[in-house]
């Protein structure tokens, strides 16, 4: 198992001085960082270097973040992706994830919260598998892998979705609100005025419902959501 202290983390940031920041802070806390300052170059080195963690900035020269991450995503690249945002909109949280980011931090970053997010995500990507595989029903997910399937049938899903019922299946059997599928999924406060929980919702009822008679994700009326537990 990696231990957290020899973690090797890439940073893919084009602005020297916020670089710098990164590499010094996390330096302090032990862990190895490797530095890139641009889109194309961020990508080479985590192919090349295999890094632990990336933490990559949305906006960056010759190739932008999301592109990136995508790109990474494609490659079969399963490390966690932390990324880095100056635009603090649900839009560009949620392209990001959906891109292939594990996570998000907005900028101007606490030093504190930083640490705290990259040592959450090398906890998650370490863990061993017989923790990782979570079922529910007909449903199993694969934490480390990032598949689903519903019985011998995969089922392909965005890192949005993915994320989405890995909560649900979390709480399989209890309600959830959607202020918390915002909180802990998008980590951005409740919106009344959006839907798209709802709409992610609609999305995985579509790819993981067979029999809209008995469906495994219910609405409770007033309250939410729930995975059927059994």
């Amino acid at each position: 198992m990696l231990a957290e202290r020899t973690a090797t983390i890439l940073v893919v940031e084009d602005r020297p001085e916020v670089a710098d920041v990164l590499r010094r802070t996390l330096a302090a806390q032990g862990y190895e960082v490797e530095v890139a300052s641009d889109g194309d170059e961020g990508l080479r080195s985590a192919i090349d270097l295999e890094p632990d963690l990336v933490i990559l900035d949305v906006m960056l020269p010759r190739r932008n973040g999301f592109d990136v991450a995508r790109e990474l995503r494609q490659r079969a690249f399963r490390a966690p992706v932390l990324m880095l945002t100056a635009r603090d909109t649900t839009d560009d949280k949620v392209r990001g994830l959906d891109a292939g980011a594990d996570d998000y931090l907005p900028k101007p970053f606490d030093a504190d919260e930083l640490v705290a997010r990259v040592k959450a995500l090398l906890r998650r990507a370490t863990m061993r598998a017989d923790d990782v595989t979570l079922r529910v029903g007909p449903i199993t997910l694969d934490q480390l892998t990032r598949e689903v399937w519903r019985d011998d049938e995969k089922i392909a899903l965005t890192q949005r979705e993915f994320a989405l019922l890995e909560y649900l299946m979390r709480h399989a059997g209890r309600p959830v609100t959607r202020e918390m599928i915002c909180e802990h999924v998008w980590r951005t406060p409740f919106d009344p005025t959006t839907n798209i929980v709802d709409v992610y919702i609609t999305y995985l009822r579509r790819k993981l419902d067979v029999d809209p008679e008995a469906p495994l994700l219910e609405t409770v009326r007033g309250v939410g959501y729930r995975m059927k537990a059994d």
